[in-house]
């Protein structure tokens, strides 16, 4: 069993995530949750370039990113500055996080969790947000809902998952083959680049799946109440149809 699990560094390049992570659906999900007070503290984890960082700030909140990537930083703080915005972005591990401030409201967005491969690295990151998050402050998480049977036909060749053109003119298309390991229930995803045309490299894209039952009783453990879930960002609820696993958290 392979147990070096990782996310592909040209996945992280700053230039192909944004091209590729266009779509704001999540965004009105999170906006709706954000405190009426526009002095709230604001912190987003594994934030990435900015992309709900940016229009969340635009609209008077003081939020904070922090993500582990310093390229995709980078390319926020510019983002930010073009916006003339002035955002705290910060380089950190969210297993090991120690702002030494706390927050009205925390939110690990877009499927982030997934890329957190063990329980200790789970349980780590939940105990930095418990320690950054105000008594009576929200945490907002949202991830995917295994669905067997898309794992089960996935496996069976390579499927195309994105073509477009990065804003430094590259044009990137990418098929995806995977394979799903039921004793660890991490997602074994492979991203084959092309390039211009030509074949570039072959990327992973590993995540670590989480059951329904599974991350409720983790979150109650940690210390959490589940305030609401969902499973959908248009506030369905959560059943065995859905797509996706969205908590609206307190502490307990």
């Amino acid at each position: 069993m392979h147990t070096a699990y990782e996310v592909g560094d040209l996945i992280y390049d700053a230039n192909m995530y944004d091209g590729l992570n266009t779509f704001l659906s999540d965004l009105r999900f999170y906006k709706k949750w954000l405190p009426e007070n526009k002095d709230a503290k604001l912190l987003e984890l594994c934030c990435g370039t900015g992309r709900l960082t940016i229009p969340i700030a635009k609209d008077g909140y003081d939020i904070c990113g922090v993500d582990y990537t310093s390229s995709m930083l980078e390319r926020a703080k510019v983002k930010a500055s073009e916006a003339g915005l002035e955002i705290n972005f910060i380089e950190a591990d969210i297993r090991t996080l120690n702002l030494q401030e706390k927050f009205d409201l925390i939110f690990i967005p877009f499927n982030s969790i997934h890329h957190l491969y063990k329980n200790e690295d789970l349980f780590q990151a939940f105990e930095g947000v418990k320690n950054h998050l105000k008594k009576e402050g929200v945490f907002l998480l949202d991830c995917f809902n295994p669905d067997i049977q898309y794992l089960a036909e996935s496996e069976n060749g390579q499927r195309l998952i994105a073509e477009y053109t990065t804003c430094d003119e590259r044009k990137v298309l990418i098929k995806q083959t995977m394979r799903y390991e039921k004793a660890t229930q991490i997602n074994r995803i492979k991203w084959h680049y092309w390039i211009n045309g030509e074949f570039h490299s072959v990327q992973n894209m590993d995540m670590r799946l989480f059951f329904p039952q599974e991350l409720d009783s983790y979150l109650q453990w940690a210390g959490f109440e589940i305030v609401h879930k969902f499973g959908s960002f248009e506030e369905e609820v959560f059943n065995e149809s859905s797509e996706k696993q969205i908590y609206v958290l307190a502490l307990q």
